[in-house]
């Protein structure tokens, strides 16, 4: 399997090479690039991070612009020569190695494995133009010349002598092409285009020449969004200059002068003439409601401002998100990864509110959102391990707008979502993780939301008797009556087990809060069902049948990734992973889990092993069946150490991945990011503290930073300090909370939800008991 993927890497390598070697011939002189003028925080934000590597392991991320938590993510849709595109490349749209772009569009998804949306592309073009050709004819780029920074990208096109320019607000996207060349210069706006791998239907155009205006509107059919009837979008798009000429395409045909179009095909080209050095900016407002709320949504985010007016609000704009939290360290290469990880972990979920209020939600249905703003598009299965946490701790009111969003989607739908995205249930992945979210943010909270709702579509999914397709629990039935999920029933048996008693967990901690105090009994015996699956011989959990026999073959180190390479599957019991990944799941009950190992001395060792066994490079070809962070089930585990009486040991392999597993690079972060998943862990670990979800418990870790200002909102601060701390002083000596020394490695959210200083001495040694 090893060598199998090893041939695949080498042969992407040689596309790749080829491509760049035969794609541009030879290029015009470059241009220069204007300098991307970022703020105080915005500075520090390198958007290429996670954008390359290798293509199935990198963390699927996109350089374009786009605002805290917007709907418009205005970025390149990239390809090989000729529209090449061997494999699944990055999914965001854009990916590092490619060397030609289609255009930029509009919509699309941070981090994930699924290639989404990609609504309504622009693309520059010069001279003769035949749109229906232009996905044929994609424009050559080179990395030297290309910049972006938070809110802002700018490329040189030099086969076109261009320059593109983006920025962008929640609903509109905001270009500005600068075209070098006394050719006819040309606009064409898709409104049927999609990631690489879709399709689209319903596509309309109508040019409004009097007013430089063009509305339109398509439906897109992508990964997620054919999954529940496709994404319907609007535009409006409104230019700064007169059109010269004008044509509008269907399929095939083209025909200048006509205003308007429809098909499955379709879109507008707009001719400027000779414009040499007369930049032309375009503005295209964005609403999954109607072309009207397209409008409203231009008008009232962008109104007179041009592409510098609109670029430097959105500077501050951006600015203000990222000071909430402040770092003060001497190593420009930590600052750059913290708040690019940061950045990250701010574009989604995102902002499906129109600004009067409306927005499309599950199954087709128009809601207004009274008093909070909807939003979709959470990596659930992914995010509520370190995402959402984050989201409570630096943006409650972020996280308080998904609450009300998961309720109204399960009004609708029936159940809560685990993975909601544009305006319905994807069903990706597994479990209910929605659990863990809402319960975790009203134990910190955040409890103005309808928490009483929330908890009985949680009972109902529990009980089997809610499910939307493959949304739900399944075989909750036998869940509940055996303790575990069957293998013969089910795939991924052992990981949904153990998620669901994860969730009972949270249900159980939720239950209380909320005075319930039978379902709080109930819903703790369940979330102890996970130690039915634990193999007391082997000491690992496995698959168990209905007639309580274990499956077989067992092979411990043998990942789900290989079943993809093999003529018949080996397992099929285990999610994204090995047994060995699965094996430190149950971070409700690390104490249960631990006794289980028989001893704490034998789960060091084993933990300590499954570390040290972590792949050597990140992002690696094969991670194996050692600690891989860029899978989201066993991104704690360095953290269980410290519930074993091993604290330095947390402390060494959390400074570890902070610096091996995280970089400046392209390819910087160790798989998907999954809606800001990996940044977010990155932004806890830095700080010293890391989440247990659907808790409201935080371990203590080893902060890389010297000295951060949290801002919790309402004027109250969490500063941590790590005196003494550097690259070799990795190791607490003790830790102080408000003055008092703490006596074990955590804390809860209530020491510092109304402000707090947290001081840590650090040294070079490991301290007695940890420094506890």
């Amino acid at each position: 399997m090893v060598l199998l993927k090893r041939a695949i890497s080498i042969l992407f390598s040689i596309i790749i090479a080829f491509s760049a070697l035969f794609s541009t011939g030879e290029l015009p002189k470059r241009v220069d690039i204007p300098s991307t003028k970022p703020g105080e925080y915005g500075r520090w934000v390198d958007p290429f991070i996670g954008t390359g590597g290798i293509p199935w392991a990198c963390a699927m991320l996109f350089p374009g612009a786009t605002a805290p938590f917007g709907m418009v993510r205005l970025s390149p849709d990239t390809c090989l020569i000729g529209g090449f595109e061997p494999i699944r490349f990055g999914t965001a749209g854009y990916y590092y190695g490619h060397t030609h772009i289609w255009g930029f569009s509009h919509t699309g998804l941070s981090g994930t494995g699924a290639r989404d949306m990609g609504h309504f592309r622009v693309t520059p073009a010069v001279g003769e133009v035949k749109p229906p050709q232009r996905l044929k004819k994609p424009l050559a780029f080179t990395h030297k010349q290309e910049e972006a920074t938070a809110g802002y990208y700018a490329v040189n096109l030099p086969t076109i002598n261009c320059l593109a320019e983006l920025t962008a607000t929640e609903h509109t996207g905001v270009h500005r092409y600068t075209f070098n060349t006394s050719k006819d210069a040309h606009i064409l706006i898709d409104a049927t285009s999609f990631i690489s791998g879709g399709r689209a239907t319903q596509g309309k155009v109508k040019i409004i020449p009097e007013a430089m205006e063009i509305e339109g509107e398509g439906r897109v059919f992508t990964s997620f969004t054919s999954r529940y009837g496709g994404l319907k979008g609007y535009f409006v798009a409104r230019f700064n200059k007169p059109f010269e000429t004008y044509s509008v395409w269907s399929g095939e045909t083209s025909e200048q002068g006509r205003v308007d179009a429809s098909g499955d095909n379709t879109g507008a080209d707009i001719n400027f003439g000779n414009i040499k050095g007369q930049p032309v900016e375009l503005k295209i407002g964005i609403s999954f409601v109607s072309a009207e709320n397209a409008r409203q949504n231009l008008e009232a985010e962008t109104g007179s401002l041009d592409f510098e007016g609109v670029r430097d609000a959105q500077r501050a704009v951006w600015d203000n998100w990222l000071s909430r939290v402040k770092i003060e360290t001497s190593d420009p290469e930590i600052k750059t990864v913290f708040y690019t990880a940061l950045y990250h972990s701010m574009i989604m979920p995102s902002n499906f509110t129109d600004v009067n209020g409306q927005y499309l939600g599950f199954g087709d249905n128009i809601g207004v959102a009274e008093g909070f703003t909807y939003r979709t598009d959470m990596s659930l299965w992914d995010t509520f391990r370190t995402e959402h946490p984050l989201l409570n701790l630096i943006a409650p009111e972020i996280q308080r707008d998904c609450l009300k969003s998961l309720v109204r989607m399960a009004r609708i739908g029936g159940i809560l979502p685990r993975w909601p995205s544009g305006a319905g249930y994807t069903g990706s992945m597994f479990g209910t993780p929605a659990d863990m979210v809402i319960a975790e943010s009203y134990l910190k909270g955040i409890t103005d939301f309808e928490a009483e709702e929330a908890f009985e579509y949680m009972k109902k999914a529990s009980q089997g008797s809610a499910k939307v397709g493959n949304v739900g629990r399944i075989c909750a039935e036998e869940y509940n009556s055996m303790g575990y999920c069957p293998a013969d029933k089910m795939s991924k048996a052992v990981s949904a087990t153990l998620e669901y008693a994860w969730a009972d967990g949270s249900i159980a901690l939720l239950a209380e809060a909320l005075g319930k105090d039978g379902d709080a009994r109930h819903f703790a015996n369940k979330s102890m069902n996970y130690k039915n699956l634990f193999d007391p011989q082997t000491k690992y959990f496995r698959a168990k049948n209905s007639d309580g026999t274990w499956q077989r073959p067992f092979l411990p180190k043998i990942t789900s990734y290989y079943n993809e390479a093999l003529p018949k599957k080996i397992t099929d019991d285990y999610c994204e992973g090995s047994p060995r990944h699965w094996r430190w799941t149950a971070p409700h009950d690390t104490q249960g889990l631990i006794e289980l190992f028989g001893s704490s001395e034998y789960f060091v060792s084993e933990l300590n092993d499954f570390m040290e066994d972590a792949s050597k490079t990140r992002a690696a070809v094969d991670p194996g069946s050692g600690y891989w962070q860029g899978n989201q089930h066993d991104i704690h585990a360095p953290y269980l150490f410290n519930d074993a009486g091993r604290p330095d040991l947390t402390q060494k392999w959390v400074r570890w991945a902070l610096a091996d597993r995280h970089s400046t690079d392209v390819d910087g972060l160790d798989g998907n990011d999954d809606g800001g998943t990996l940044s977010a862990w990155y932004i806890f670990s830095a700080l010293g503290l890391y989440p247990v979800a659907g808790t409201d418990r935080y371990c203590i870790g080893s902060p890389n930073i010297d000295r951060a200002e949290v801002s919790l909102g309402g004027g109250k601060t969490l500063t941590v300090i790590a005196e003494n701390q550097s690259a070799e002083n990795i190791y607490v000596q003790n830790v102080a909370l408000n003055g008092t020394r703490l006596q074990t490695p955590s804390i809860t959210h209530s020491q510092i939800k109304n402000g707090a200083t947290l001081v840590f001495t650090m040294g070079s040694s490991p301290a007695l008991h940890g420094g506890f």
